[in-house]
C-alpha cells in the first residue's frame, strides 16, 4: 500500500506531507485549495505525462515521493528488483518523479535512477487511478478484457493457458512451414553448401585439439639433433659418464659420495643431513631415468615427419575454410547438422509440417472456443452486478451489457484461426473483443461505455467494477477523483458505503466534495490554501474527530459556524460509524461456483 506521499513545488502545494491510512482516507477542500494536486501527484508517481505548468511559479522543479509498504506481489518484487532498487530495513521501498521548470523529469526507484516507464510498470501493480480524465483501462478493449477474466478467475484462466501454450507451438510451425515454402530454392541452395562441408570435414575426420597436438610433434621431430643433445648431456650431469669416468661422476655419483661422508662422521648434525640427501638421490633417479626413456624414443624418423605435416596440411585446408582451428570446425559441422534437419524442402517434409499445423489449429480452435465460452458466461453474471451496484449509485436506470464477439481476421492476418466456422485473429488472449455497453435509461440504446456515461457516471461505473471485482483484483491502491460528481443525497451515501465497504480488502484513496462520503473515512484529509505576502500556498494535515465535524459542516453548504451544520455533521458520523461496525453482507461473490462453460454455439 502507498504509506505517505510528499508534494513539494506542485502547483499550489508548496510542502505537504499525506499519511495515508490503510483503509479509507479521503481528501477534501474549498475549490481551488489544490485537492486536484494530490490526484496530478499520484499521477506523477505513476508515471505519468510530466507538464511544466503544473510545477509551482518560483520553484525550480516539482517533487512527488511516495512510500510503499507491504509489497508481496512478485511482479512489482522483480520490477523493483530489477531496477536494481533498495527496500528499506521494513521491506518499504521509496519512488520519486521530479519535474523541472522546462518539463524534463526524473525518476528514482529505491534510491535509484530510473526510466519514468519503470515507475508506470510499478504503479500497473500496486496503483490504480480513476477520474474523469482517467478511465483509460476502462477505455480499450484489452483492459475490458481482462476485466472478465479477473471477475471469472480460474473459469477463464484454466483454458486461456492451455490455448496460449498451444498457440505457441502452432504459431512456430506455421512459420517453419511458410519459411520453407517461400524459401525452398534458397534453402536447397544452403543445404548443398552445409552437406558438402560436412563431407569435407567428414573425409578429414579431425579429432579434438588434434592440430595443437600436430603441431608439438612436428617441432619435436624437426629439432630432433638439438633436442638429442640436450638430453644427452643432461642426462650425463645427473647420472655421470655412460663410460663410467671417475672424474665426471654426476649429481648422482657426487650426491652417493656426499651421503657416503655424512653417515661415516660421529658428528649428529651431519648425519643428520643424509636423509635429506637420501631424498635429493631418489628424486635424482626419478629425472636420470625418465630422461634416458625420453632419448630412447627421440630417433630422427623423417617418414613420420613427413605423415604428420601432411596431416596438418588436410586439417589446414578446413581450418582456412570453417573456423580458425580444428574445435572451431567441428562446432560448424555440428551447427550445420542442426540446420541441415530445418531445411527439409521435400514435398513430404512440407506436408508433414502442414498436417502439424493443421493438426494444433483444430487443437487451438477448440480451446479458444472453451475461453469464449467461458468469458460469455461470466460477461452475463459481471454485467448483472454491475448494474446491481449502479443502482445504488444514483444510476438507477442505467444499465450495463457486457459483449464478448470473435474478433474477425483481416485479410492477410497470419494469425487466423476458423473458430466455430468463422475465421478470427488468434491473439495472446483468445479470439474474444470484450465492450462494456452502457445503457443509460430504459429505452435508450447500448452504447460504448466511455460514451454513453458522463465524467462522473464513468468514475461511478469505474467504482462499481472495482467493488464487483474486490475479490480478484491484485491493485492494492485505489484512487477515485470526482467519483460523487453530479450526485447527492441518499445517493452520495450509498457511494460512501461502497467506498468503506471497498476499503475492508483495499487501500481507497478519495477526493470528493460531498460530506455523506467523506463520514465514511477511517482518514480525513483536508487541503487549506492560504494567501501570506501576496503569495498562495496550500497545505494538507490530518483532522481529528472534532475538526472533522467543523470540516463535514462546511461541506454541508458552508454552515460550519450554526449548530445545526454541526449536528448534522455530527448525525453523519455518527451513521458511518454504525454503518462500518455492522457485520459485512454477504459478497456477491459467495454466488454458487460457476458451472463449467458449454461450448459456444455455432455462428
Amino acid at each position: 500500500m502507498l504509506a505517505e506521499m510528499r508534494i513539494q513545488g506542485l502547483g499550489v502545494i508548496e510542502d505537504a506531507l499525506l499519511e495515508l491510512h490503510p483503509g479509507f482516507t479521503v481528501v477534501t477542500g474549498e475549490t481551488g485549495a489544490g485537492k486536484t494536486m494530490v490526484v496530478s501527484g499520484l499521477h506523477l508517481l505513476s508515471g505519468g505525462r510530466s507538464e511544466a505548468s503544473k510545477v509551482r511559479t518560483g520553484t525550480a522543479k516539482a517533487t512527488v515521493e511516495g512510500r510503499f509498504e507491504g509489497i508481496t506481489g512478485e511482479q512489482a518484487v522483480r520490477i523493483i528488483t530489477d531496477a536494481g532498487g533498495d527496500t528499506d530495513e521494513d521491506g518499504s521501498v521509496i519512488a520519486l518523479r521530479s519535474v523541472g521548470g522546462d518539463g524534463r523529469s526524473r525518476a528514482h526507484l529505491g534510491g535509484r535512477s530510473v526510466p519514468v516507464g519503470v515507475l508506470a510498470e510499478l504503479s500497473e501493480q500496486l496503483l490504480a487511478v480513476h477520474g474523469q480524465n482517467d478511465q483509460l483501462r476502462l477505455l480499450r478493449s484489452a483492459e475490458q478484457r481482462a476485466v472478465i477474466d479477473r471477475f471469472a478467475g480460474d473459469a477463464v484462466a484454466a483454458p486461456l493457458a492451455e490455448y496460449r501454450r498451444v498457440r505457441e507451438e502452432w504459431l512456430a510451425v506455421a512459420a517453419e512451414l511458410a519459411e520453407r515454402s517461400s524459401r525452398s530454392r534458397e534453402l536447397a541452395q544452403q543445404a548443398d553448401l552445409l552437406r558438402h562441408g560436412l563431407t569435407e570435414i567428414e573425409s578429414v575426420d579431425p579429432a579434438p585439439g588434434e592440430d595443437a597436438e600436430l603441431s608439438e610433434q612436428i617441432k619435436r621431430l624437426a629439432a630432433v639433433d638439438e633436442l638429442r643433445e640436450a638430453a644427452s648431456a643432461a642426462h650425463a650431469a645427473v647420472a655421470g659418464s655412460a663410460e663410467g669416468d671417475p672424474d665426471l661422476p654426476g649429481a648422482l655419483g657426487m650426491v652417493a659420495e656426499a651421503r657416503r661422508r655424512l653417515s661415516g662422521t660421529e658428528d649428529a648434525v651431519l648425519r643428520e643431513l643424509e636423509p635429506r640427501l637420501g631424498e635429493a638421490a631418489v628424486l635424482l633417479t626419478d629425472v636420470g631415468g625418465e630422461l634416458a626413456g625420453y632419448l630412447e624414443t627421440l630417433d630422427a624418423d623423417p617418414e613420420r615427419l613427413e605423415q604428420i605435416l601432411g596431416r596438418q596440411a588436410d586439417l589446414k585446408k578446413l581450418t582456412r575454410k570453417y573456423a580458425a582451428d580444428v574445435d572451431g570446425v567441428l562446432a560448424w559441422a555440428d551447427d550445420a547438422r542442426e540446420r541441415l534437419s530445418t531445411m527439409d524442402t521435400s514435398d513430404e517434409a512440407l506436408a508433414k509440417l502442414a498436417a502439424r499445423r493443421d493438426e494444433l489449429a483444430a487443437e487451438l480452435s477448440d480451446h479458444a472456443g472453451r475461453v469464449s465460452a467461458a468469458r460469455s458466461t461470466a460477461a452475463a453474471e459481471l454485467a448483472g452486478e454491475i448494474t446491481a451496484e449502479l443502482t445504488g449509485l444514483a444510476m438507477g436506470q442505467a444499465e450495463i451489457e457486457v459483449v464478448v464477439r470473435g474478433r474477425p481476421a483481416e485479410a492477410g492476418d497470419s494469425h487466423a484461426l476458423r473458430v466455430d466456422g468463422a475465421l478470427l485473429h488468434a491473439g495472446a488472449d483468445g479470439v474474444d473483443e470484450v465492450e462494456l455497453l452502457l445503457r443509460a435509461h430504459a429505452g435508450a440504446p447500448a452504447l460504448p461505455v466511455h460514451k454513453a456515461a458522463s465524467g462522473g457516471e464513468l468514475s461511478r461505473v469505474m467504482l462499481a467494477i472495482e467493488v464487483v471485482l474486490a475479490h480478484a483484483d491484485t491493485v492494492q491502491t485505489l484512487v477515485f477523483d470526482e467519483v460523487d460528481a453530479g450526485v447527492g443525497g441518499r445517493a452520495a451515501v450509498e457511494i460512501g458505503r461502497r467506498l468503506a465497504r471497498l476499503a475492508r480488502s483495499h487501500q481507497v484513496l478519495v477526493v470528493t466534495h460531498l460530506p455523506q462520503v467523506a463520514a465514511f473515512a477511517d482518514r480525513h484529509l483536508v487541503v487549506d490554501k492560504g494567501t501570506a505576502e501576496g503569495v498562495t500556498r496550500s497545505d494538507v494535515r490530518v483532522l481529528a474527530q472534532s475538526d472533522r465535524v467543523v470540516e463535514l459542516a462546511r461541506m454541508l453548504a458552508g454552515l460550519e459556524g450554526t449548530e445545526t451544520g454541526r449536528a448534522h455533521a455530527e448525525e453523519l458520523l455518527a451513521a458511518a460509524a454504525a454503518d462500518k461496525s455492522a457485520p459485512e453482507p454477504a459478497p456477491r461473490s459467495a454466488r454458487p461456483a460457476k458451472k463449467k462453460a458449454p461450448a459456444r454455439k455455432k455462428s
